[in-house]
């Protein structure tokens, strides 16, 4: 037995108030001489007795009488045991938490776990009384505010507007939310319905968990449904990767796709297909054992220019959410450079580079003097070389240039000092020379040591690849640079130093020479592979692979809009969806978080007409691994959380509603002490009515 107001239980003090009064009114009978007959003697010792004897009885009563009515204001209730008539009418809490997850999606005999679901809820929901109060808590996202609500009629119309989500959560991340808004309910009866097929993956992670015995009490009860049980049989595409790193219109672009078999029996003649602006481009046939994973290599070529939309996709199983990854590539129509330079003679050749080559059609050039650079818009600009030793002003444009992901190639200026272009290096946050090497042209030049002919840059350069030989230049000037592990050296001199080097800063990717090309520093400009080299880096540089941006269901985005042009942002999402953002005038960032990634597929964002990004956003690989929790596994987890309460399983076998009547707070036997303390009031009103009568004759 429990008391739902326990603290009334104080009141049992009064019981000593009866003794108290019964004490104080002890009077000695007043002695009466009677005749000397013995027999009148005997019977007033008989009254006496009588009197003393009814008036311990009265005292009992009264005693038992508050004892009774102080226990029923506690409200003693019994659990587990139903008796007719004294259900508890304690107010309730009731939070529902479903999972929405993809998982939940898979069909037995008896619908998909999620609308099974969803129908529980709406049966335990007709069981509550008027007063009663709920809430609704979904795996895939919690809000920061849990509103109850006591209009249990709307919260079941609610439930017929959820769908499937493409968002992974964890079920802790729920549970926490939970014990959050039961910490601030004033009912007696607080209650935890755990809808989910307790996926293993999705539980917590540890370093997550916290104490929750403060808040998930004694008087707490936590009803968990299991809806799993049908053997699975899911075939789940992982990973799409882009595999080349220069891309060009007509030419064929590399992908890998990792396909998973998370079931028990072997995946025969398994399809994959890999579309390219909606028109599929590839298709292979795979074989995958149970539990395997294996990557298969696509090949295709891209036929148009802008961002591209690209995603793998399988044919149907029990779980449709992973048959398909998404992603996207960028091939510029007109790649847009910016040549900055100090000294005109120092652009020389790279101009000429640029313009005598067989894909100089696909080149906007534009040339301007470093110190023109303040009023420069860079955002136009998909590369920029920058020749020179020095910036005299606008190295933050240079750096939010970067930001957004643009290329840059840095050469030294040919008139320079060691301190000057050091400044520059660090302004760019490359690493700085050791020092400036000169030697007379009649003396021992420089050459090569070694080249990385893996890097992307050299793909297709040479006519025969097996055969990849560069000739070296003979270098009399440079500066002596070391990447120092901020990047990765392409060409090596033979003292160890980087003559070509690359560089990651923020988005964007920095090509960083030691050399000017100038042919009184180098006859490097002369050499055949001068002109493939510059023009390879520009088509790397701006090429911009979007799958290494990985974001998954329920991320935030992180948008670059620096090339907006209205104060308005237009997000074109999966399933026909559009949002509108309206970006305040004074706003100078050139970044936007975007939330609402509730989709997988491919985010298009748009100034007016103008497309500014193109992000692929995927559903979370973890989700896809039907493997589920078992019930020592979880009891394990509700010891860690220091979980107090009473956790009551239910089986998809078992009826709900019986299972939880019998663990709830059963009968209520406040009206039966009632009753009692009525009853004893009317015999104790009897007693003292005939005591009263009884002490009148003996006083005469």
């Amino acid at each position: 037995m429990i008391f739902l107001n326990p603290a009334v239980l104080f009141g049992l003090f009064a019981a000593s108030i009866p003794v108290l009064i019964h004490l104080f009114n002890l009077r000695k009978l007043k002695k009466i001489e009677f005749s000397t007959l013995r027999f009148l003697k005997e019977l007033q010792k008989n009254k006496i007795r009588k009197i003393k004897l009814k008036q311990w009885l009265l005292l009992a009563l009264r005693i038992m009488i508050i004892l009774l009515l102080v226990t029923a204001f506690a409200r003693p209730t019994l659990e587990g045991i139903s008796i007719g008539g004294t259900t508890s009418v304690a107010k309730t809490t009731a939070l529902f938490i479903l999972d929405d997850t993809f998982s939940m999606s898979v069909v037995d005999q008896d619908g998909s776990y999620f609308n099974q679901a969803k129908q529980s809820i709406k049966n335990l929901l007709t069981q509550f009384e008027e007063g009663d109060e709920a809430a609704l808590i979904l795996v895939s996202s919690q809000p920061d505010k849990i509103n109850l609500t006591t209009n249990l009629s709307k919260l079941g119309n609610k439930l017929n507007e959820l769908k499937i989500s493409n968002i992974t959560n964890k079920l802790n991340n729920a549970l926490v939310k939970a014990a959050q808004v039961l910490s601030a309910s004033e009912n007696f009866n607080k209650e935890i319905y755990l809808m989910t097929d307790f996926q293993k993956g999705k539980l917590a992670t540890e370093e997550n968990l916290e104490d929750l015995g403060g808040i998930l009490k004694e008087n707490v009860k936590m009803y968990s449904f299991n809806f799993s049980g049908e053997e699975v049989y899911n075939i789940a595409l992982s990973e799409l990767k882009v595999n080349t790193s220069i891309f060009e219109k007509n030419k064929p672009v590399s992908f890998s796709v990792n396909v998973n078999n998370y079931s028990n029996q072997p995946a025969d003649n398994t399809i994959v297909s890999l579309y390219i602006d909606g028109e599929r481009s590839a298709q292979q046939t795979v074989n995958i054992q149970p539990g395997a994973t294996q990557t298969i290599n696509m090949e295709a070529p891209i036929k148009a220019t802008g961002y591209v939309d690209v995603f793998a996709e399988i044919e149907e199983d029990d779980v449709l959410h992973d048959n398909k990854r998404f992603t996207s590539i960028f091939i510029p129509d007109k790649i847009n450079i910016l040549l900055l330079y100090n000294k005109p003679e120092d652009l020389k050749y790279v101009q000429l580079a640029l313009l005598s080559s067989s894909t100089s059609e696909n080149f906007a050039i534009t040339s301007k003097r470093l110190s023109q650079l303040p009023g420069l818009q860079l955002n136009s600009f998909n590369v920029i070389f920058l020749l020179g030793s020095y910036l005299p002003s606008g190295v933050n444009k240079i750096k939010d240039f970067l930001n957004n992901g643009g290329g840059l190639v840095v050469f030294p200026g040919s008139v320079t000092s060691l301190v000057e272009f050091n400044n520059m290096l660090s302004s760019l946050g490359l690493p700085s020379a050791s020092q400036l090497i000169k030697v007379d042209v009649t003396a021992q030049s420089f050459e090569f040591e070694k080249v990385e002919f893996e890097h992307p840059i050299f793909k297709n350069i040479f006519l025969d690849e097996a055969k990849t030989e560069v000739e070296s230049p003979q270098i009399y000037s440079y500066y002596k640079i070391q990447t120092e592990a901020k990047g990765k050296s392409i060409i090596n001199l033979i003292d160890g130093s980087s003559f070509m080097s690359e560089y990651s800063v923020s988005e964007g990717k920095v090509f960083l020479f030691n050399s000017t090309p100038v042919t009184t520093w180098s006859d490097f400009p002369l050499k055949s592979i001068f002109a493939p080299l510059i023009n390879k880096s520009v088509f790397y540089l701006s090429s911009k692979n979007k799958s290494e941006a990985v974001y998954l269901a329920g991320e935030k985005i992180n948008v670059s809009i620096s090339g907006r042009k209205l104060p308005q942002i237009r997000i074109q999402k999966p399933a026909n969806q559009e949002d509108l953002i309206n970006i305040a005038e004074n706003t100078v960032s050139d970044f936007l978080i975007y939330p609402n990634t509730d989709y997988a597929g491919i985010y298009k964002f748009y100034s007016g007409e103008k497309l500014l990004e193109n992000i692929s956003v995927n559903t979370d690989p973890l989700e896809s691994k039907i493997v589920y929790l078992s019930d020592d596994e979880f009891d394990a987890y509700i010891q860690k959380i220091n979980f107090k309460g009473t956790h009551v399983r239910i089986g998809k076998d078992e009826n709900p509603l019986q299972v939880i009547l019998q663990a709830r707070f059963g009968s209520e036997l406040w009206r039966y002490f009632l009753i009692a303390t009525l009853l004893l009031a009317l015999v104790e009103m009897t007693v003292a009515r005939n005591l009263k009568k009884e002490l009148a004759e003996v006083k005469r």
